[in-house]
């Protein structure tokens, strides 16, 4: 775990001060020092993570490789380490052994991990949550949750992204996401509100991702509801002025996969070098747009 600052006193500031904290999936081994590399320099708070899809899919190889990596390269003063997207049910539908990793994560010493129900009906989503809250908090270790469903993950082809948002196919109910924060404790929630995340398999894993949009409306009511720092995924791709009002509106946590990724594979067709010198100018990029250079300062007073 950090040893200079708890992440739970960090997100919640970061929700009080309408600042976001992008978290950035690490789908190679090698993206880790450019990733903090470019948070050092920008003095700007992040987390980085790995999730099951990027061990599973890409070049992670596992939590504790991702971890080790982190403690070498990572600059404590600026970022956390998060383990994103353990699933019950993965994009095959199949069951995950999600205790076991979850546990893992934990004796680790990752600052935060990621639990994610979302396939599963609302009250075993609520007791496999509200299970690991109990484990993650008696280790002081927060807990991200999800409820709705962001696609983009699964092994069946999508609707038309236009029919998933008129139809909020997939987005997270008001009232349940009320209970669903009383009912658990969770300290984040992972809300479908219009993002869609990046392929993960076939041929679309390389293709530049669908432009989503926020429903900034629902989102907002979400916010009002649960009280709580909200996580958008599948943060890749989406038009800035959304990205924006998002934050505005309750998103303190937004996770960054396919573009870094892209980034880091289009490099590697040269080099690792360029690959790492593409991931650093792709993460300055986004502190950019998403206006937190120099976040740590803000954050931490």
């Amino acid at each position: 775990m950090n040893p200079y600052m708890k992440i739970s006193d960090v997100m919640k500031s970061a929700y009080e001060k309408h600042i976001v904290i992008p978290a950035f999936n690490i789908a190679y081994l090698g993206m880790v020092k450019p990733v903090s590399d470019a948070l050092s320099e920008c003095r700007t708070i992040g987390i980085i993570e790995v999730a099951r899809p990027d061990i599973e899919n890409f070049g992670a190889e596992s939590i504790d490789a991702v971890a080790q990596r982190y403690r070498e390269f990572a600059d404590f003063r600026f970022t956390f380490l998060h383990l994103d997207h353990i699933p019950v049910i993965d994009e095959n539908f199949l069951p995950v052994n999600w205790l076991a990793m979850i546990e893992e994560g934990i004796e680790l010493g990752f600052d935060s991990v990621m639990i994610d129900g979302s396939r599963l009906p609302f009250e075993e989503n609520v007791r496999i949550t509200k299970q690991v809250v109990e484990i993650a908090h008696s280790r002081d270790i927060c807990v991200e949750a999800e409820l709705g469903s962001v696609l983009g993950h699964e092994s069946i082809p999508l609707p038309p992204y236009e029919e998933i948002f008129e139809k909020r196919i997939g987005f997270t109910d008001v009232e349940h996401a009320k209970k669903f924060v009383e009912m658990t404790g969770v300290d984040w929630l992972s809300v479908s509100v219009g993002s869609i995340h990046g392929a993960i398999s076939g041929a679309a894993k390389n293709q530049k991702k669908i432009a989503a949009r926020i429903d900034i409306e629902h989102l907002e009511k979400l916010k009002q509801a649960t009280g709580i720092p909200l996580v958008l995924h599948g943060g890749s791709g989406i038009e800035i002025d959304f990205i924006r009002k998002a934050i505005s509106a309750g998103i303190t946590k937004i996770n960054i996969g396919t573009e870094i990724r892209q980034a880091y594979e289009q490099g590697l067709k040269i080099d690792e070098r360029t690959a790492q010198e593409n991931v650093k100018a792709k993460v300055k990029n986004l502190i950019e747009m998403y206006q937190i250079q120099g976040s740590a300062e803000i954050l931490l007073q």
